[in-house]
Formats: C-alpha cells, sequence, structure tokens
C-alpha cells in the first residue's frame, strides 16, 4: 500500500528533530455546497533540524517514531 503524501507549513520547530506541519483542505460541504477550508496539524520528524517556521513541506506516512510523530519531512533532491 503506497504512503500517503500531505503538502503543508510549518508553525512551529521548536522540539529537536520535530516539526509542526498544518495541512489545510477543500472540501464541497455535503449539504449547503458551499466550499470550506478544514485544517489539521500533524507532527513530523525532521532529522537534520533544517525546516523552520513558515517553510512549506510535505510529509509522509511512516512506522510511529514516538508517541506523537508518526509523518516524516520529505526531501525533495
Amino acid at each position: 500500500m503506497p504512503k500517503r503524501i500531505l503538502q503543508g507549513s510549518v508553525v512551529s520547530h521548536a522540539n529537536d528533530k520535530t516539526v509542526t506541519v498544518l495541512v489545510e483542505r477543500r472540501i464541497t460541504h455535503p449539504v449547503l455546497k458551499k466550499t470550506i477550508r478544514k485544517s489539521k496539524k500533524y507532527r513530523a520528524h525532521d532529522e537534520a533540524n533544517q525546516f523552520k517556521t513558515g517553510d512549506v513541506v510535505r510529509i509522509r506516512e511512516c512506522a510511529p517514531i514516538s508517541k506523537t510523530k508518526r509523518w516524516e519531512v520529505v526531501i525533495d533532491a
């Protein structure tokens, strides 16, 4: 099964080797048919501590690294 890849912006890099990424989705409301924005924060593993607040990053599912970290930052070459 392929791993999910999401894109979002870093809202916090206070913890060591961890970034908090805010992922925003646009969905159509089933009854009102209005486009609304939903957002969710994910904790992602950043081994080199290279991403700062405001950076746009892609994150990928991975095996659990800690209690809250199940994502890792994808470094595109």
